[in-house]
């Protein structure tokens, strides 16, 4: 039997800019956010770019078929998250640690309601891990990250062991760091590891953006994958929602090896979470099984994206940004300009920026740099503008 042909390589154009503000389906949280202002919105979490062609033929052909009931997660799903598992990470995972959920932020919310105890994790940090605590009743304990001398952000091992207490049995980490942009290397991982298991801790892996890794060469490593005794103790939580933009779909997932844990968790989620969309699984499974060409594209204009990004905030005085390893957003500190309310500075020079007092760095911004290379030569202008105009300069 002669072999199927080679599939043609998807070329996508990335600086395609799209009118997500005002087209047919003006449904776009991230550009509502400025209907009727001349604002760029570089705020949340979300691409603007079109997701890959194999998710959007998967999802039309599902909703040719008409019929939208109670959906689960098909058999070639799961296989297609663990040949994902093994091809991207080498990790090697049995499929019924898998817990489906709508979102991963529900999985945040679900680890501090299933583990009794006070959680901890590292600042500045992506809002719902300071917010989740709170709604499970929970007290929250932060450890500031470090901003060393090579510019780059590290735990503080000495305020991580300062701010545990003997009531502590979360940890929620952030792997990779959102907004700091880290992608944690395996001696960092291990000794996260090694303080998890000393002090008889769940750890909680934030992981959805460890497709992101923008250095050549760079590979995620799961902090379940370094042993058995960690991977008893973790809740590893992952979507393809940031990778391949389709966040809007609502699919992700958790990955608990502990079946004593994974019925904990299950147990909080018993009538709160409901089903994960139909569509959502469908595209799960296409992006998974068919996306990686499109994937690679897109480090390629992201790592672009992030260069141009620096080498313009280089340019700039009172303002600074550290390197960024992974995700699509620019950790940027504005400190220097002395402003009373960065955000809202930015916003009145045109530009969108969340702000850093959200992340517990107040003085800070974040800059979604995810879009087209046209939308960030403007967004970067305005960016010169709002630093040119600051009281301080």
């Amino acid at each position: 039997m002669s072999e199927a042909p080679p599939q043609p390589r998807e070329c996508i154009d990335f600086d395609r800019v799209i009118d997500r503000r005002g087209g047919t389906f003006s449904d776009s949280v991230k550009w509502n956010r400025y209907a009727g202002r001349d604002i760029l919105p570089l705020w949340v979490a979300d691409m603007d770019f079109a997701a890959p062609a194999a998710v959007t033929e998967a999802l039309q052909q599902r909703v040719a078929e008409g019929v939208f009931g109670y959906a689960e997660a098909r058999p070639s799903l799961a296989d297609a998250v663990l040949d994902h598992l093994v091809a991207r990470y080498d990790w090697h995972i049995d499929p019924d640690w898998l817990i489906w959920l709508p979102g991963l932020v529900s999985g945040l919310n679900l680890a501090c309601r299933a583990v009794e105890g006070d959680v901890i994790t590292a600042t500045p940090v992506y809002p719902p891990f300071m917010s989740a605590p709170r709604h499970a009743g929970r007290q929250l304990l932060k450890a500031p990250l470090l901003l060393a001398e090579d510019g780059r952000w590290h735990w503080d091992r000495h305020a991580l062991a300062a701010a545990t207490t003997d009531s502590t049995r979360l940890l929620l980490l952030c792997h990779p760091h959102n907004p700091v942009g880290r992608a944690w290397n395996e001696a960092e991982l291990r000794e996260i590891a090694d303080f998890c298991c000393a002090r008889n801790l769940i750890v909680c892996s934030d992981e959805i953006h460890c497709d992101l890794l923008l250095d050549e060469g760079a590979r995620h490593r799961p902090l379940a994958a370094l042993g058995n005794e960690i991977s008893r103790r973790s809740i590893t939580l992952m979507a393809p929602s940031k990778t391949f933009n389709i966040p809007g779909l609502g699919c992700a997932y958790a990955i608990i090896p502990d079946a004593g844990l994974r019925q904990s968790f299950a147990r909080a989620m018993a009538g709160v979470v409901p089903h994960v969309n139909v569509l959502g699984l469908i595209a799960c499974e296409a992006a998974y099984r068919h996306g990686g060409d499109w994937h690679r594209q897109l480090l390629a204009v992201l790592r672009r994206n992030r260069d141009r990004v620096q080498q313009a905030v280089a340019t700039l005085p009172g303002v600074s940004m550290t390197p960024v390893e992974a995700t699509y957003l620019a950790w940027v500190d504005v400190r220097g300009l002395r402003l009373a309310r960065p955000h809202a500075h930015f916003e009145a020079h045109g530009l969108g920026l969340s702000d850093g007092a959200d992340f517990g760095a107040p003085g800070w911004l974040r800059f979604n740099f995810a879009c087209p290379l046209p939308t960030l030569e403007e967004a970067l202008r305005r960016f010169s503008a709002a630093v040119a105009a600051a009281p301080s300069r």
